[in-house]
C-alpha cells in the first residue's frame, strides 16, 4: 500500500475557510460540460463553480490539507488553490487546471499519478497526471455541507467524509460516489455526528475520526461500521494509521490517542501540544503532528514517546508532509512556512 497519510484541518478551521469561500456563479459560467458531465446532476435551482484562479503570492493562500504523490507534494486550501512542490517544499507552484474555486479541505493519492481533492459545496476532484489537472468527479450546490477529509486506498476504493455524518464511497475510482448512512449511536442529535477524518489502514480497515471522542471503524472496506470509543469526549481532527499498526487520533487541546488492538482500547498520549491538533502523518518510521498553537510533535522509529517544538512564531499551523527522510514540510492559515 502506498505511504499513509491523511490531512484535514479541524473544525475551527473549517469554520474559519467557509469565510474565504468564492461565491459559486451561475450555471452559465461553469467549467467545460465534460466537468459537469462528470459532476453529479444538478437541478436548475443550483448554481456552479467557476474555476480557480491562477494568483500571485498563492504559496500564501490559507491550506489545509497536503499529501504526498511519489516525491511531489501536493498541498490544498482557499480559493480552490492547489499547490505543487518538486523539490521537497523548497519552493511551490499552482497547478495548471483546477475547475472548482471552493475551498478545498483535504487531499490525497494512490499513487504518484492519480490523486483526489475534495471540500466545501460537496466538491470532489480528480487529477490523473500528478495534480498538474484536475476534473470534477461531484459536487452538490444545492447546500454548502462541506467534505472535510478523503481517502483512497487504491485508484478504485474510496471515502470522503464531512458536514452532518456526511460519508459518501466510491468503488470504481469516483466516477460514481454513493451516499452512505451511518448511525455513530454517540447521541449526537438528528443531524449526526461531524466526521472530520478518514484514514485508511491495513487489509480492508477504515477508520473515522469524529466529534466527542468516537471513532468509527471497518473493516470490509466501509460497506459496514462499528462505532469506537477513546473515552474521550472532546473533538477528533484528525487520525492516522502507524507502519506498525498503531492507530492515532488527535483533537482538542493537544489530546492524542493510541491504539494497538484495532481500536478496541485506547490509550493517551503526551503529545507536548496545547493547541487542537489538525494533522496527523505517517512516514518512514516516523509519526507526526501539527497545532493550531504552533507545535509539531513528531515519535520517531525507535523512541517511545513524541517530542514537541513549538515554532518560534506560533504559527497557526494545519498541515505536514514528511518527506522520505522524515524531514517536515508545515502549512498554516498564512500558506506556506520557509523552510
Amino acid at each position: 500500500m502506498h505511504k499513509i497519510h491523511r490531512s484535514i484541518a479541524g473544525a475551527v478551521l473549517a469554520m474559519l475557510a467557509s469565510l474565504y469561500v468564492a461565491q459559486p456563479t451561475r450555471a452559465a459560467d461553469a467549467p467545460d460540460a465534460a466537468a459537469n458531465a462528470a459532476a453529479n446532476s444538478a437541478t436548475s435551482t443550483q448554481i456552479a463553480l467557476s474555476a480557480a484562479k491562477h494568483r500571485v503570492g498563492a504559496d500564501h493562500s490559507m491550506i489545509l490539507g497536503a499529501t504526498l504523490a511519489g516525491s511531489r507534494i501536493v498541498a490544498v486550501g482557499e480559493h480552490g488553490v492547489i499547490l505543487l512542490s518538486d523539490d521537497h517544499g523548497a519552493h511551490f507552484r499552482q497547478a495548471h487546471n483546477v475547475p472548482a474555486n471552493a475551498t478545498l479541505n483535504a487531499v490525497t493519492f494512490a499513487d504518484a499519478q492519480h490523486g483526489w481533492a475534495a471540500g466545501h459545496w460537496g466538491v470532489v476532484l480528480r487529477t490523473d497526471d500528478g495534480g498538474e489537472n484536475w476534473r470534477v468527479q461531484r459536487t452538490d450546490t444545492s447546500v454548502d455541507q462541506p467534505l472535510f477529509s478523503i481517502a483512497f486506498r487504491d485508484d478504485k476504493h474510496g471515502w470522503a467524509v464531512g458536514l452532518w455524518s456526511l460519508l459518501v464511497t466510491t468503488d470504481d475510482g469516483g466516477i460514481t460516489w454513493k451516499t452512505q448512512q451511518v448511525d455513530p449511536s454517540a447521541g449526537a442529535g438528528k443531524s449526526g455526528l461531524n466526521f472530520f477524518s478518514v484514514f485508511a489502514g491495513p487489509d480492508k480497515d477504515v477508520y473515522i475520526a469524529a466529534e466527542q471522542g468516537t471513532v468509527l471503524r471497518s473493516n470490509d472496506d466501509g460497506a459496514s461500521w462499528q462505532t469506537l470509543h477513546t473515552g474521550y469526549k472532546g473533538t477528533l481532527w484528525s487520525g492516522v494509521v502507524a507502519a506498525d499498526h498503531t492507530i492515532y487520533v488527535g483533537g482538542l487541546r493537544g489530546n492524542l490517542f493510541a491504539s494497538g488492538d484495532d481500536g478496541q482500547t485506547w490509550q493517551a498520549v503526551p503529545s507536548g501540544a496545547s493547541g487542537s491538533i489538525t494533522d496527523l502523518v505517517a512516514n518512514a518510521g516516523t509519526v507526526a503532528a501539527v497545532a493550531l498553537d504552533g507545535y509539531v510533535t513528531r515519535k520517531q522509529a525507535g523512541q517511545h514517546d513524541f517530542v514537541a517544538k513549538q515554532l518560534p512564531g506560533r504559527d497557526a499551523l494545519t498541515a505536514l508532509v514528511l518527506n522520505d527522510d522524515g524531514s517536515p514540510v508545515l502549512f498554516s492559515k498564512e500558506g506556506v512556512l520557509a523552510k
